[in-house]
């Protein structure tokens, strides 16, 4: 379980591929990861596999690599990091699994003073899930939804999220990892027994 609030920014080192995924090699200067903890990269939950003082590297699914952005990753590309939470660690943002929901697009970037309004394409099936005022994570990134429409949703981003996270690199077009609520997901689940088991 994370926060949505990125620790430190990563770098790509290498990723080596192979028939059944890829392990992949980030350089990072967080401090403590042991071997068998778990690491949102980019919002997407990873188990360090091994780890120097440069840096870790983490075993990387086929699903993994076809259901978010990381199949994209290439050497040197900066990546957001963040440790499991605690039981005493400050809940910042919100309740995050690092199980990514989908891939979403970039459709908007709007400068307003320093900061920078942006919108997301929600992929199918998902704008359900997304509320004004409510949260997603986008690239392991906690953020509250400004607002929505069928098919897209709105966030702020203010200077300190655009210069300590990959979301200031961001550009019409790019693709981001997308969780929606956790709690959403199980009251939109219950909501569809109110009637009975769904059918199919």
């Amino acid at each position: 379980m994370f926060t949505g609030l990125v620790e430190s920014l990563g770098s790509v080192q290498e990723i080596v591929r192979s028939a059944v995924g890829a392990r992949l090699l980030v350089g990072s200067s967080i401090g403590g990861l042991q071997i068998g903890d778990s690491i949102a990269v980019s919002g997407t939950c990873l188990t360090v596999v091994t780890r120097d003082f440069e840096g870790f590297s983490a075993d990387v699914s086929v699903e993994t690599l076809e259901r978010t952005t990381l199949g994209g990753l290439c050497k040197g590309d900066a990546v957001n990091l963040e440790r499991a939470a605690t039981l005493g660690s400050p809940l910042g943002g919100h309740l995050v699994t690092g199980h990514v929901d989908g891939v979403a697009r970039v459709v908007r970037v709007h400068a307003v003073g320093d900061s920078r309004r942006m919108s997301f394409e929600v992929p199918s099936g998902l704008g359900r899930y997304i509320a004004e005022k409510g949260s997603a994570c986008v690239d392991g990134v906690s953020l509250t939804v400004n607002a929505v429409t069928a098919t897209t949703f709105e966030v702020m981003l203010i200077p300190h999220t655009l210069l300590v996270t990959t979301l200031g690199k961001l550009t019409v077009g790019s693709s981001v990892n997308l969780e929606i609520d956790l709690l959403a997901r199980y009251v939109a689940r219950w909501l569809e027994f109110q009637n009975g088991p769904p059918t199919t």
